[in-house]
């Protein structure tokens, strides 16, 4: 698959997970701590699997407000969607994730409901990134 990237960011960790990382342009600067599931301090700072479930719900629900927009379904403003990403040993001496996604649409029907989750899941950049290799379950709340 060939991608035409319209758009790159570029952010930086420095010290892993108790250090910090930032974006090329400024955007942002956090502090990293690691959880203490983790076997860390669980200090004040952010974890990667934090950043990983704020950037996953945004993408995925832009993905469902495309897919609703295609299909004439409007997606209310008041619209979201959570993820909730789990990190833990994977067996093979690694480490991997789990991601539950739960989408509230409001206004929409049910079997309306599932269709966009469903046809988000195959547009979503973050969905397709890590189909395969992640468990996703999704959920309409």
């Amino acid at each position: 698959m060939t991608i035409e990237a319209k758009y790159r960011t570029t952010a930086t960790a420095v010290g892993g997970r108790d250090g910090r990382t930032y974006t090329q342009d400024g955007t942002f600067d956090l502090e990293v701590s690691t959880p203490k599931e983790l076997g860390g301090t669980g200090g004040p700072g952010t974890n990667p699997e934090q950043l990983f479930a704020a950037g996953y719900s945004a993408c995925f629900l832009s993905a469902l407000k495309l897919v609703g927009s295609k299909r004439k379904i409007d997606i209310a403003a008041d619209s979201s969607v959570s993820a909730t990403v789990g990190i833990g040993p994977n067996g093979q001496g690694g480490f991997g994730l789990v991601v539950q996604l739960s989408a509230s649409l409001p206004g929409v029907e049910r079997t309306s409901a599932e269709r966009l989750v469903a046809g988000a899941h195959q547009i979503c950049p973050y969905s397709n990134a890590i189909r395969g290799n992640v468990d996703v379950h999704i959920v309409i709340a």
